[in-house]
Formats: C-alpha cells, structure tokens, sequence
C-alpha cells in the first residue's frame, strides 16, 4: 500500500502511514511531514506496541509512545535525522529501521551563525489581497480598535497593587452592573517600579512594556493610573507627554500619598471616583464595522507536543496568512522557538533591514542567555518531550509554522507597541506568560494560543482563542479548548480547513459573537514582565 497523502499546504506535506486497506484510518498510524524525513511520529492514543506491522513493511521493534518519534529507515551513527525535510539532531549511535527515537539517541546541531544567514534573498510573493472582511469592534480616538471594552487600572508600582485589587473587587461588584456597555475592569499589577535601578541597561524593557499596556486598545486606549508617590518610576516616566500625544485628554493619576488621602478609604474612594468617570466614557461605546485590517493578532504556542508542528501550528499559519492577506497584524514571537530556524526567517525578510533587525534581536538574547550562564538548549520543557519533542531544533521548526506562507514585514523588540501591518517579529521570551504580556503591550486585540499538552492559560485584556494540537486532548478539554486541530493527524480535515475555521472564529469572538472557553470560566493569568535589569 502507498502512504495516504494527506494533504500539502506551503513546504509541508503530511504523509499518514498505516495497516488498514483504502483510506480506512482506525489502525495503527504514523505520520511524516515531508517526503525526505527518516522519522515519523505514533498518531494513535496510548501509542503502538513493539510488533506493530505497516503496509510499507515497516515493524515496531520496541513500543513507540503517541507522539513520539519511529526510524522509517536505518540510521547510521553521526547520520542526521531528519524531520520537516531538516536535521534536527545525528544519531548518537545506529538506530535501526522501526526503533525508537529519542532523546537520548541524538546530538543537538549548533544553532545558525548568525554572521552568515541569507537577507531577503526568497521573499514570498504577495498573495491576492482579501477583501470584504469584517468585524465589530470599539474604534478608539488614536485609531486602533478594541475586540473588548475593559476599564484598566494600571500600577507604577508594586506597593499599590493590594490597595488596586481591593478597589477594582468594589468596581465590579459595586459600580460595574450599572454600565452594561464594559465589560470588565481589571488592575494592571506588576512586581516593579521601586527597588530597581531604573535607569540601567535592560530597565527600558519594562517601563515601556507597562507603558504601552495602559495603552491597549482594548482598554479605550486611554491609561488610568495609580501610583504610590515615593517609587523611582514615577507616572511622568511611565506615561511620557510624548506617548500621550495622540490623546485628547491627560492620563487620569491618582497618588496615594497625596495629602488628602488620610485613610486608606480614602484612597479607595478617590480610586473608584475616577473609575465613575472612565466607565462612564467607556460606556458610551458601541461596536461598530471595522475591516479585518484593524485586527492586531498574537501568535503563541505553550504545553507544545510533536503534533503541534504538524496540525495546530501549520493550521494557525493558514489563518495567519488570511490575516496578512486582509490588512491585518499578525505577530509571532518567542525568541528561543525561532533561533534555530531564523536562517528560513531572514531568507524570507522584506527587505535587507527587516532581516538585520530580526539578527539583532536574537544576538541580544543570544548575549542575555549567555550572561545568565545558558543557552537556547534550556527549552524545550520536560512536557515538551513527553510529548514527543526531543530537542529545541524540532520545536523552533515545529513553531515557526504558525508564522505561515508571508513576507516578514517588520521587527520589534519587547515591549515596544507595534505600528505596522503584516505579518511581524515581535521578541519576547518564549515563557507563555510574559509572551502573552509583551503581545499585549505590543497592542495585541486578539489571541490565538496552540497547545499539545494543554493548558487552562488565558488573559483578560485580550480574547485567547485556544487551539489543541491533538484530538484526545479537544475532547477530553471540550470545555477548555475552542478548536481541534488533531483532525488534520488523522486525516479527517486539511491545514486549509482548520486555517479558515480559526480565521472565521477570530473574527466572531473580536466582534463579540462568540466567546471563548478562557473568558467563559474567567481563566485570566497575572501579567508578568520581562525585567532583564538590576535589582537593587
């Protein structure tokens, strides 16, 4: 029998091999992605058991757990082994022909230098522009739109943060049912703002990664703000006049240590006074029709698994193309999931700039990780090789594919407020929670987050649309997880089908048509900073 071919999007092509005649798919199965690897990878649930006889001819000579990887041909010692077309390690010693590979049978490649990558030289072609394409949203007066209506309370420092959680539990239950026009109120609460040294290397990083989350466009795009009055970021640094020139209006600063405040009641009141007034601007807001284009999207995948490369990633790319085909912003980021395959991403750079950009930031991490005394080989995570993934190699080549098909537009480092359209570099960390932080500072209005393993993360400045890698894990989290993807493993749907299904629901939840499982159970995790600077 021939392997299924299952279908092709881009460079990928996933080849299904089983025991079954036709396209009967319920026995034994392993999928490859491209026609040069000499691995595949166990689809069935529990994995396969030593024996395990395919049409090809091809016998498991020991038990292969679901997701992990089988030799499809014999492997001699220092051959490389081969997955996505690409070496993602050599062979340790020689692995036979149905054996398991793992970990421990393989050397990790060194990552591209990053003096000899290609500049712009295969850029993507433009792909016909979508038009028609809408969603309803809240159009802001600096031009960008929000997905949600939220009163945010940003901190400057962390001695607040108890005092603003005391009040915003009182905004909600208190003053928040009277404008049904909001949707939430949330505190912005962080561990910074005193005890750094505020003005070293590094400390650029978070000062304007809470600058620019005060100003997100799901939040009206208008930052309230409470200080303490004595911490070393001060409400002027955060919230420089230059930032606020698009606004009409000064930032709404309440100092605790201000002299009329002679009890914590006080402070509480004088907070929930200026919260009145936010809610009651917030309140006069309606959606209306906006283009695709006003779309600000973030790309993330956490709890990953060998499938998340195969199905959830490459089906996100899909919809990320969609995206960048109707004007949107899409961003992908997670500096250590791409540095190994940033050869692929300057190649297919804009421009010569956009390229060196994208060098320098994996030079600067590069550097920040060597200070610390690691490297990129700290990821992946021990849930990552349960699920199959052996080394940072086949990650980064497995998450890349959520950047899909296009022309990388443009680079931004972490924190900074993106301003361009297309698909976009914007550098974070590859921690989910501080990449999801750093994308929301970016001006993120839309989440879209790939898991293999599973996770209950989730935000509440912005909708995270979930999407699971792998069958067993949609059903079995039905109602934590927005979309299967692991239909695509087995044959059942296309890369294109699942694409457009996430690019269809993207703009159901951004108009407020749908809701995710995250913002259903109010699955919303604390922000997390980057801070690469001193403490003092």
């Amino acid at each position: 029998m021939k392997p299924l071919l299952v279908n092709r999007w881009g460079s990928q092509t996933l080849i299904l091999e089983n025991s079954m005649s036709g396209n009967d798919r319920s026995g034994p199965l392993c999928v490859s992605v491209h026609a040069d690897d000499n691995v595949a990878i166990v689809v069935n649930e529990g994995g396969l058991p030593a024996g395990t006889q395919f049409a090809s001819g091809l016998m498991l000579s020991e038990a292969i757990p679901e997701a992990h990887k089988v030799a499809l041909s014999d492997i001699a010692q220092g051959a490389p082994i081969i997955r996505y077309g690409v070496a993602i390690g050599y062979a340790a010693t020689a692995i036979a022909r149905g054996r398991w590979v793992h970990e421990g049978m393989m050397s990790l490649p060194p990552p591209p230098p990053l003096d000899q990558l290609p500049l712009s030289t295969a850029v993507p072609a433009s792909l016909p522009p979508l038009t028609g394409y809408t969603f309803e949203g809240f159009l802001n007066q600096d031009g960008s739109v929000g997905t949600k209506n939220i009163l945010g309370i940003a901190t400057t420092v962390q001695c607040v943060s108890a005092t603003v959680e005391f009040a915003v539990r009182r905004i909600r239950s208190e003053m928040l049912p009277r404008y049904p026009n909001v949707d939430e109120v949330i505190a912005i609460t962080h561990p910074y703002g005193c005890g750094v040294v505020i003005d070293a290397p590094g400390s650029e990083i978070p000062i304007r990664t809470l600058r620019n989350l005060s100003l997100n466009p799901n939040l009206g795009g208008a930052p309230m703000v409470v200080s303490l009055g004595c911490e070393k970021l001060q409400p002027s640094q955060m919230l420089p006049a230059s930032s606020l020139a698009i606004l009409s209006s000064v930032p709404y600063v309440i100092r605790l240590q201000d002299e009329q405040h002679h009890s914590f009641g006080d402070m509480v009141t004088a907070i929930m006074e200026m919260a009145e007034k936010r809610l009651t601007q917030l309140n006069a807001r309606t959606r209306v029709t906006r283009p695709a284009a006003d779309l600000v999207v973030g790309l993330q995948c956490g709890g990953s698994d060998a499938f998340s490369g195969v199905t959830a990633n490459p089906a996100l790319g899909y919809a990320a193309d969609l995206l960048v085909r109707a004007g949107a912003t899409v961003m992908f980021s997670e500096v250590t999931e791409v540095r190994d395959v940033i050869h692929l991403l300057t190649a297919r750079a804009a421009n010569e700039e956009v390229a060196r950009d994208l060098i320098r930031e994996m030079a600067w991490y590069d550097a920040y990780l060597k200070h610390g005394g690691a490297d990129r080989s700290a990821n992946p995570t021990p849930g990552n090789k349960t699920g199959g993934l052996t080394n940072i190699v086949e990650k980064a080549l497995g998450s890349a594919a959520k950047a899909g098909s296009s022309a990388l537009a443009g680079v931004f480092g972490p924190g900074e407020r993106v301003t361009s359209k297309g698909l976009i570099f914007a550098a974070t960390p590859a921690s989910d929670f501080v990449c999801g932080t750093l994308q929301l500072a970016a001006g993120m209005n839309m989440h879209v987050f790939t898991t293999g393993r599973g996770t209950p993360y989730g935000l509440a400045m912005a909708p995270v649309i979930k999407v699971a890698s792998r069958s067993v894990l949609a059903k079995r989290w039905r109602d934590l997880i927005d979309v299967d993807a692991g239909t695509i493993a087995t044959g059942e749907a296309t890369i294109p089908q699942v694409g457009e299904q996430i690019f269809q629901l993207i703009l159901d939840v951004a108009s407020g048509r749908k809701e995710t499982w995250a913002d259903h159970w109010g699955l919303h995790n604390e922000f997390a900073l980057f801070n690469p600077a001193p403490i003092t």
